[in-house]
C-alpha cells in the first residue's frame, strides 16, 4: 500500500494547533486564527504609528502654519494601511470567517489527498528514475553515435529514442495548430472577475416593513400638551395642545431589463439566468442605499440628507471636519437616541476623522479589534456608506443618530423576473425583465442629525 494513501482527511494538528479556543463572556467558544492575532498587532502598531505622525503634523501646524508634506504623505500611507483592516474588524468582532478559514484548508487537504491518491502503487520513484536514466542514456549515445558513425549504425534502442524525442518536440509545439495547438487547450476559469460594486447598507440601519399594499400608513403624534401647576381651589382650564398626524410610505416600482439572444443562453458554458438574477439584486441594493442618502422622495425613497426636518450642526470649520463639530453633532440628539446611535459616513472622511482629537488630547477614533469589538468614534460604533458625500464646503459628509427609529422601509415586492421570450423573438433575443417595489421615509427626524461643512 502506497504510503501516501494513509494521509488522514483532516486537518493536521500541526495546523489545528495554530488555532485558538477562547470562551466569550456567555461560555460559547470562539476561535481565534493566529492569523487574527497577528493583525491585532500589526494594527495597533499602525495605530501607535499613525498617531505618533498624526501629533508631528500638528506641532508643525502649531509652530509654521503648515504641516511638512512628507509627514503628510507619511500620514495618508499609514491611514490607507489601517483601511485594509475594517473588513477583517468586523469579521473578528462577529467571530465570523474563522469557520471559512478551516473550511478552505479542509479543502486544500482533500485535494492533496486526492492527488496523491491518483498516483500508482507501481509507479514508484526508484523505477521512475531507472526508466528516466535509461532513456537518457539510449539518446545521448544516439546522438554521439549518429554524429560518428550515422543514424544507420545505431542499434534499435538509440534510433528509437532519437525518434521519441522527435515525436515528442512535434507534439508538444503549440504554437501552431496542426502541430499540437488543438490538443492543448486553455484552462478555463469558472469564475467571472468581478469588481467590487460599492452600496450602502440601508437596510442594516433602517426599520424595514414589509407590505401587502401599494404604501405603509402609520399615525403620529405631532404636539403634546403640558402639564401645569394649580391652587387647591384655583380654576383648570384645558392644557391643548396634543396633536396627531399621519405618515404616509410609498412603495414605488424599479426595475432592470436584459435582452440576450437564445443562442447565448442555449451554448453558453454559464448560468446566464442565474447570473442575471444576481447582478439584478446587487444593483437594487445599490440603488436602494443611494436613495436613503439622498433620494428625492418622488417617485423613489426619500433621503436622510433631503428631509427638511433632519436638524444640522455646523462642522466648526470653512471646508473641514473638526473633533468640536463631530462632537456637537454627537451631543445634539436626545439621550434615548444615543443608546442605540451611530454615525454614518464613507470611507473619504473616515481617514479625516481618524487625524481628530478631542480637547483633552484623546483620538475620536479608536480600534475595538484587540478586544474583539467593531472600531468606535467617540465610543460610538460606524457604519460605511459609500453614498455619504466626501468632506467639502456644503456638503453634508456625517450622519449621527439612531437609524432605526427614523426611517423606515416599505417593501412590497421582493425582487421578480419575467421571462419574455416573444417580444424579441423576431430578433433572437430573449427579454429578461426584474422588477421591485419599495420605498422609504424619514419618519422621525429628531432622532437623527447630519453635519454641514461650512462653505
Amino acid at each position: 500500500m502506497n504510503t501516501h494513501m494513509a494521509t488522514r482527511s483532516r486537518v493536521p494538528a500541526s495546523i489545528g494547533m495554530a488555532i485558538e479556543t477562547k470562551k466569550d463572556g456567555e461560555g460559547n467558544k470562539a476561535e481565534t486564527p493566529s492569523e487574527t492575532k497577528k493583525a491585532i498587532t500589526e494594527v495597533m502598531t499602525a495605530f501607535e504609528e499613525f498617531k505618533t505622525a498624526n501629533d508631528a503634523r500638528l506641532k508643525e501646524l502649531e509652530a509654521k502654519g503648515a504641516a511638512d508634506p512628507i509627514s503628510v504623505d507619511k500620514l495618508d500611507k499609514i491611514n490607507k494601511h489601517l483601511d485594509k483592516f475594517e473588513d477583517l474588524n468586523k469579521r473578528v468582532a462577529t467571530a465570523e470567517g474563522v469557520k471559512k478559514a478551516l473550511d478552505d484548508l479542509q479543502e486544500q487537504f482533500d485535494e492533496m489527498e486526492t492527488a496523491l491518491a491518483r498516483r500508482s502503487t507501481a509507479d514508484t520513484p526508484e523505477a521512475k528514475a531507472a526508466e528516466l536514466k535509461q532513456r537518457v542514456n539510449d539518446w545521448g549515445r544516439g546522438v554521439v553515435d549518429a554524429y560518428a558513425k550515422g543514424e544507420a549504425n545505431l542499434t534499435e534502442d538509440q534510433r528509437k529514442a532519437l525518434q521519441d524525442v522527435r515525436d515528442e518536440y512535434k507534439a508538444l509545439s503549440v504554437g501552431q495548430d496542426t502541430t499540437g495547438g488543438y490538443l492543448a487547450p486553455v484552462d478555463y476559469v469558472r469564475e467571472i472577475i468581478k469588481s467590487v460594486t460599492e452600496m450602502s447598507p440601508a437596510r442594516s440601519l433602517a426599520r424595514v416593513r414589509p407590505t401587502g399594499m401599494k404604501s405603509i400608513s402609520q399615525p403620529k403624534r405631532t404636539g403634546q400638551f403640558s402639564a401645569v401647576r394649580v391652587a387647591e381651589q384655583g380654576p383648570r382650564s384645558e392644557t391643548d395642545g396634543l396633536r396627531w398626524g399621519n405618515v404616509e410610505i410609498p412603495a414605488p416600482e424599479a426595475y432592470a431589463l436584459i435582452d440576450i439572444s437564445e443562442q447565448n443562453l442555449e451554448d453558453s458554458f454559464w448560468d446566464l439566468e442565474a447570473e442575471l438574477r444576481e447582478e439584478a439584486s446587487e444593483q437594487f441594493a445599490v440603488l436602494e442605499g443611494a436613495e436613503f442618502v439622498s433620494g428625492s422622495g418622488v417617485g423613489e425613497a426619500q433621503g436622510i440628507l433631503i428631509h427638511d426636518d433632519v436638524a444640522e450642526t455646523n462642522s466648526g470649520a470653512a471646508a473641514d471636519i473638526t473633533a468640536d463639530g463631530l462632537l456637537s453633532l454627537k451631543y445634539g440628539i436626545k439621550t434615548a437616541y444615543a443608546r442605540n446611535a451611530s454615525f454614518a459616513l464613507n470611507r473619504s472622511t473616515m481617514g479625516a476623522v481618524r487625524r481628530l482629537k478631542d480637547g483633552n488630547g484623546q483620538y475620536l477614533w479608536m480600534p475595538g479589534i484587540a478586544m474583539g469589538r467593531p472600531n468606535t468614534i467617540d465610543g460610538d460604533p460606524y457604519v460605511e456608506c459609500p453614498d455619504m458625500p466626501n468632506v467639502q464646503a456644503g456638503a453634508f459628509p456625517v450622519a449621527y443618530g439612531d437609524f432605526r427609529k427614523a426611517y423606515t422601509m416599505a417593501d412590497r415586492v421582493q425582487m421578480t423576473l419575467l421571462r419574455d421570450p416573444y417580444t424579441q423573438a423576431t430578433s433572437g433575443n430573449v427579454r429578461f425583465l426584474f422588477r421591485r417595489r419599495f420605498g422609504g421615509q424619514v419618519v422621525l427626524a429628531e432622532a437623527i442629525r447630519k453635519m454641514k461643512i461650512a462653505a
